[in-house]
């Protein structure tokens, strides 16, 4: 539905641009100029997006309340969160651990989320300082917003840059499910921000600050998503290694001393701390808790890859998932390549640009009477479509079709690119009217997706994450987790689902950081061996769960069946 709304509102905005009508800077002449006014002062400017992001969605807080988790990745972001809010970075392996073993959570040589920890101390800080993890989503969608506003100061006049800012947060910062779930992406494009934001920067004038902020930006994308950092800041490393090389304003040892030390011992610091953090969580600085996790279950990232055994699971979920799914996931990617690279394509395309910003690139490629392609390609567009290619690049090796926060940390470089687009169409009436045309329409569309998600009017999320779906909810596991505790007493539940049950979509067996001392505690059913379990919980009231339609929850019997394996 909402595929279709932005391609007849793309149609419209060519319409009218092909006409020259209406005329958008008669018509909307004090608020350009009000935008204008706003866009020369660029902190002020660069405040204000991130602010208006973060208000707009605590402005639609009592029609679309605090989201309930739902995806394996949510839950294992929470225990991290969960584990730093209770200032540790690990916790010890369970003695019960297996009664409580769950998707991409690692049980040894400790209890921890098998993930690196950026979009964790974002949710921590949320949960510690302002009680509950998704303050710490707010707050970094409205810090990336900010980000990507002043990158594009540096690459663009300020109206442009606002402008651009604007669009993070229409697009991504309020409604899309990196702002309205715990799955992340905002922390990442944050970093990518930083980092492109501060490219021209330095090549400008060298200034310590900028250096800095390069190198947090990089650390950002360390411990978010490294494997597609390598792809985005390897570009950005070799153009201000060839700008060292090529520039005579800084003698060589002054430019080490303004650039390469604020950097080089930012990334330092970073690399440390990240080293630290692997050895608390598995034991060595140079192993990963994703590594762990592959060891421990054999899931498969990398085209590279090949299976692997792994000992015995011990529950009939996650032999499904990981001997099944994943299997056949892997199948796919080397049998039809060619489906698979086109899935990625189209699952980018799709989120950070859709059919209304694609229209200002075809309208680039093709509409450039007497001016020709090869004077559009200015340096700094021919370094940001390098740039935007290896987030192609980045995601070509994986086996899964993707996520668009696969690629988060290239944010500001897509919005760049096509800010740049849509002002150097603005040197021509038509795309004058195009650009203005294509700015109405995205305001549109915000506002009918914002009135169809707060009636749920939208369709359930798509394979490909459109930017304009609805987040996957686990409402259900919310509200007895609720239920229970408003109800007197500490309680244990004991889930099991039918053979038939979506794992991938309605998982319910996740915990806390402090299993013993939580509230509800949530188990995997094992048949006769649950009463070990209840013999380690004594005193707790212990309940029976089956989330599968109609969701049971009664007192435990058992007589119930083992669906263990």
């Amino acid at each position: 539905m909402f595929l279709a709304l932005e391609i007849c509102l793309t149609a419209i905005s060519v319409a009218l641009a092909s006409t020259c009508a209406p005329n958008w800077d008669g018509l909307l002449g004090p608020g350009i100029r009000g935008f204008t006014g706003l866009a020369k002062r660029k902190k002020t400017a660069v405040a204000a997006v991130g602010l208006a992001a973060i208000a707009i969605r605590l402005a639609l807080l009592p029609l679309l309340p605090i989201p309930a988790p739902d995806i394996h990745d949510e839950f294992s972001y929470l225990l991290l969160a969960d584990t730093v809010a209770h200032g540790r970075l690990a916790n010890p392996t369970h003695p019960m651990w297996v009664h409580f073993e769950t998707f991409h959570v690692n049980w040894r040589p400790t209890y921890a989320s098998m993930y690196f920890p950026g979009q964790g101390l974002f949710l921590a800080l949320g949960q510690v300082v302002l009680g509950n993890p998704f303050w710490g989503v707010v707050l970094s969608c409205g810090l990336m917003c900010s980000a990507v506003c002043w990158a594009l100061q540096g690459w663009m006049p300020e109206t442009w840059a606002l402008a651009g800012g604007v669009l993070a947060v229409l697009r991504l910062g309020t409604l899309s499910y990196w702002a309205d779930s715990y799955w992340g992406g905002a922390v990442a494009a944050l970093g990518g921000a930083l980092v492109l934001g501060a490219f021209p920067r330095i090549r400008t004038s060298a200034a310590p600050r900028d250096a800095l902020l390069l190198g947090a930006g990089m650390v950002l994308i360390a411990l978010t998503r490294p494997f597609e950092g390598i792809f985005f800041c390897l570009p950005i490393a070799i153009g201000l290694a060839v700008w060292a090389l090529r520039q005579d304003a800084y003698p060589g040892k002054l430019l080490l001393w303004r650039v390469g030390v604020p950097a080089g011992l930012t990334l330092a610091l970073g690399a440390a701390w990240l080293g630290f953090y692997f050895s608390r969580v598995s034991g060595s600085p140079f192993r990963t808790p994703y590594q762990v996790n592959v060891g421990a279950y054999g899931l498969i990232y990398f085209l590279w890859e090949r299976t692997r055994s792994v000992a015995p699971f011990h529950h009939l979920m996650m032999q499904r998932f990981y001997g099944s799914v994943s299997l056949l996931t892997y199948n796919f990617a080397h049998r039809h390549p060619l489906q698979l690279q086109g899935a990625k394509i189209l699952v980018v395309w799709l989120f950070y640009f859709g059919p209304l910003l694609t229209a200002p690139w075809l309208a680039w490629l093709f509409l450039r009477p007497g001016r020709g392609f090869r004077g559009a390609l200015t340096p700094e567009v021919r370094f940001l479509l390098i740039v935007c290619a290896s987030a192609y690049l980045s995601g070509a090796f994986t086996i899964y079709a993707g996520q668009p926060h696969y690629v988060a940390p290239f944010v500001a470089a897509f919005y760049t690119l096509t800010l740049l687009i849509m002002r150097d169409l603005n040197g021509t009436r038509p795309g004058r009217c195009l650009v203005r045309s294509v700015a109405i329409m995205a305001a549109i569309l915000f506002l009918t997706v914002t009135v169809a998600d707060i009636g749920r009017f939208g369709p359930k999320p798509m394979w490909a994450r459109m930017w304009c779906t609805p987040q996957f909810e686990n409402r259900a596991r919310a509200r007895v987790l609720e239920e229970l505790e408003q109800t007197p007493g500490k309680h244990l539940v004991i889930v099991r689902y039918r053979p038939d049950h979506d794992f991938a979509y309605d998982e319910w067996v996740f915990n806390g950081a402090d299993i013993d001392r939580s509230k509800v505690v949530f188990a995997r059913d094992m048949g006769a061996a649950n009463r070990e379990l209840m013999d380690y919980f004594k005193g707790r009231q212990v309940w029976f769960a089956e989330p599968d339609s109609p969701i049971k929850l009664l007192p435990y019997q058992p007589a119930i069946p083992s669906a263990g394996l």
